[in-house]
């Protein structure tokens, strides 16, 4: 008689995984290679710096837009890819006055308010003036970039003999006001008058600006600037 002897299950099983693991060694040793090949690749790789938050307009806002906290939304972007001056904080934009229009995503940085932040880039010493041209139709064909000669008109051709004068030549515009809409940036005195018009302008250049209103009519002539 042939006396027959049964492995236990777990023998078994074991040889089933040796046969198993001989059939598809290959495949096995290729998988095992390739993760080996992605922890190295991974090791040398930078590590990813941390962003940086940053406000940006979250539709396309026009010139003059009072920015309410809908108008903003918060991005996070590489240190490197931070404009200068870019703005950091929503609440401390709530309120203020878009001196430029800005697409949806572009960041707000301090020269697209009315405020300090517009003298960026001009020359030391250099100084923003309000005018309030005599004709308020004027603001409406001037903008943020554009130079300008300012003439101011006194007399009336009748009891008094009507004269002209320059009194500053090509002046960079840095904001004025929308059309249809009283100022009420702080650049304003009051909410019920005409619009404005803040120019460049340096400190000999203001002091003349300074009393053209009371000298008399002030009248913004474009230039192509030189």
């Amino acid at each position: 008689m042939f006396s027959t002897h049964r492995r236990p299950d777990g023998t078994l099983r074991l040889l089933r995984m040796r046969r198993a693991l001989l059939r598809h060694r290959r495949l096995l040793a290729a998988v095992l290679l390739c993760a080996a090949a992605g922890t190295c690749v991974e090791a040398f790789l930078p590590r990813g710096e941390p962003g940086t938050r940053v406000i940006a307009a979250a539709s396309d806002l026009a010139a003059g837009t009072v920015l309410a906290a809908a108008d903003l939304k918060i991005l996070d972007l590489p240190p490197a890819a931070v404009p200068p001056g870019a703005q950091t904080r929503r609440e401390d934009l709530l309120g203020q006055r878009l001196a430029a229009p800005l697409r949806r995503g572009d960041i707000v940085t301090d020269t697209r308010l009315v405020g300090p932040g517009l003298l960026t880039g001009t020359a030391p010493g250099t100084v923003a003036v309000p005018l309030r041209p005599a004709d308020p139709s004027t603001v409406r064909l001037v903008g943020a970039g554009q130079r300008v000669d300012v003439v101011v008109s006194t007399g009336n051709g009748y009891e008094t003999a009507a004269a002209s004068e320059v009194i500053a030549r090509n002046l960079a515009v840095l904001w004025s006001s929308p059309p249809g809409e009283d100022p009420s940036s702080a650049w304003s005195a009051s909410p019920a008058e005409a619009g404005l018009v803040v120019v460049a302008a340096s400190p000999e250049d203001a002091a003349a600006l300074a009393g053209s209103s009371t000298a008399g009519q002030v009248h913004l002539v474009l230039t192509a600037g030189r």
